[in-house]
């Protein structure tokens, strides 16, 4: 017998001193390996004709990154950032994870309250901001925010101080990533506040590392990324980033989305791949122009952030082809919990149409019920998860953290079913439930058969006080162009579908659904519009089509 056989059994574990020799790889080194590369190749193109390569944004993030140093801004400070897509956002995000600065983005789309709000809560050093779109917003924030000590513009502004001309004094230098641990915060990201005020979530370089894995080993890419990324680069649109420089692709910017800009985009620069929201798929769907162009370099559509009607789902399968690649999770996880792959959507089958597809093997997911049990197959329980994915707490929140990760499982509060195949399909929010004469209605289920209708655009489903069913579901529906109102037949058709407790006691016809700054329906806002009218205040008149605001529908029991 050799010698080596009788060592003692911790004799293999012996290893030097040195605590780098084991330290991990988190998404600030991936970025500065990545960038250095290739340095000459095209990272960023704008829709002027502009392209940067990865020399060019190294140089830029470097100046950025000594510039936010000259304000003596601490380790951990937070900074917010208020802008439309541009270059330099991605600076700002990249300057921010080398200098280990907190990012703390505000929607393009949210409202002076709600960026007063998260200026406050995350008491941020510094306010970055657009100077062409939103210098407006930036002065009202400084006049009536108490904590923000440092107003930096991006581009010249009569406000504050010009990031850029303060970047432009500094030579450029490698770029050299921190030694971090997996639990320190990059980002404090906050959700919709579709029940209430809006929580901080805080993102720890193990989140972001989790989420860089999954989208690099499970997301269906294109072999030459060609990305055009209209979604806000302060939230989703940055995602993409990272991957498809690790993939050496290049992204194509627009500062916002514009459905025809975005179909111009795509046939121009033979685009392969896109990130989109289900209303912005609605909305090239229902665009007058949509069959004028060429869009056949692209590969995959990744969709999510909010669930997505089966019927438009098909038509919009059958319009650019079986390119959709579908991304469930929260900003508590982001991303990634389940996916539905590209040959995953069977045209044949509604249920899968209305799936968010199996959980990655990266994360454990399970549906539990009320005492954190596993439900059994086909039976609803509330998705729940747990593994490297899931935040670190809701900042400054330790009663609501301790909530959403009770049971050492983080409660997304999406109701959903598996099927025998191990897809989920989510019913419906858990506090979006409606409870009408004792019973338990989905509203997510409601849409879905409402969606199939063929004047339907987009539709949401919310109860509403009733006295006498305690809560009546009423339906909220965005017609097609054109569309004349059919309450009755909408009625009727859920009816048939789901029986007489699903069916909308009433319909409303209106032009948009209410959204949140985050692109998901704003169901606090329609309960809030709803909440002091009569259950039974809208339905479809019998001679002319015309919506009746006086005439109940009657039970629909």
């Amino acid at each position: 017998m050799s010698g080596s056989h009788d060592a003692p059994a911790d004799a293999v574990m012996s290893v030097p001193g040195d605590e780098r020799l084991h330290r991990g790889m988190f998404t600030p080194d991936m970025m500065v390996r990545a960038l250095k590369r290739d340095l000459d190749r095209v990272v960023i193109q704008l829709a002027d004709g502009t392209t940067i390569s990865a020399a060019a944004f190294c140089d830029a993030t470097s100046r950025y990154c000594q510039a936010l140093r000259s304000f003596g801004l601490p380790i951990g400070a937070r900074i917010g950032i208020l802008s439309r897509n541009r270059p330099e956002v991605l600076y700002m995000t990249a300057a921010c994870l080398l200098n280990q600065y907190v990012m703390v983005p505000l929607h393009p789309a949210g409202s002076l309250d709600d960026h007063l709000y998260v200026i406050e809560d995350a008491a941020a050093a510094a306010l970055v901001f657009d100077a062409e779109c939103f210098a407006a917003r930036a002065a009202e924030i400084q006049a009536r925010s108490t904590g923000v000590g440092h107003l930096l513009s991006i581009g010249a502004s009569a406000l504050g101080t010009n990031l850029n001309n303060i970047a432009a004094c500094f030579d450029p230098g490698a770029l050299t990533a921190p030694e971090l641990t997996g639990e320190d915060v990059y980002r404090l990201s906050y959700s919709g506040g579709t029940t209430g005020r809006p929580k901080a979530i805080v993102n720890t370089h193990r989140m972001g590392l989790a989420l860089l894995i999954i989208q690099l080993a499970e997301w269906e890419w294109p072999s030459n990324i060609r990305q055009l990324v209209c979604a806000p680069l302060s939230h989703a649109g940055a995602a993409m980033f990272l991957p498809t420089l690790l993939r050496g692709g290049s992204l194509l910017l627009l500062p916002s989305f514009d459905p025809l800009e975005v179909l111009r985009a795509i046939e121009r620069y033979r685009i392969t791949c896109i990130l989109l929201v289900p209303t912005m798929i609605y909305a090239l769907l229902d665009h007058p122009q949509f069959g004028e162009f060429d869009l056949s370099s692209l590969e995959t559509v990744f969709y999510g952030a909010s669930s997505m009607s089966p019927t438009r789902l098909r038509e919009a399968i059958e319009r650019f082809g079986p390119i959709f690649f579908q991304f469930y999770g929260q900003s508590e996880a982001p991303m990634s919990l389940t996916i539905l792959r590209r040959a995953d959507h069977r045209l044949d089958d509604p249920q899968r149409l209305a799936s968010c597809g199996r959980p990655v093997p990266w994360v454990d997911v399970a549906l539990l019920d009320d005492r954190h049990r596993r439900v059994p197959v086909g039976e609803p329980g509330e998705i729940c998860a747990r593994g490297p994915l899931v935040m670190g707490g809701y900042h400054r929140r330790p009663e609501q953290t301790a909530e959403a990760l009770a049971g050492g499982w983080l409660h997304t509060g999406d109701v959903a079913v598996e099927d025998d195949e191990g897809f989920l399909r989510i019913v419906d929010r858990k506090k979006d439930m409606i409870v009408t004469g004792g019973f338990n209605v989905y509203p997510r289920e409601i849409e879905d058969v409402l969606g199939r209708h063929p004047l339907v655009s987009n539709c949401a489903v919310v109860g509403v006080p009733d006295p006498r069913w305690g809560e009546a579901v009423k339906a909220v529906v965005v017609l097609r162009p054109g569309a004349a109102p059919c309450a009755g037949e909408l009625i009727a058709l859920v009816r048939d579908k789901k029986g007489p407790v699903q069916a909308p006691k009433t319909v409303d016809f209106i032009e948009s659904i209410p959204m949140t700054a985050l692109g998901k329906p704003d169901k606090k806002a329609l309960r809030a519009r709803y909440a002091i009218a009569p259950a039974s205040t809208a339905t479809e008149s019998e001679s002319d089509g015309a919506v009746d605001r006086k005439q109940p529908v009657g039970s629909a029991t």
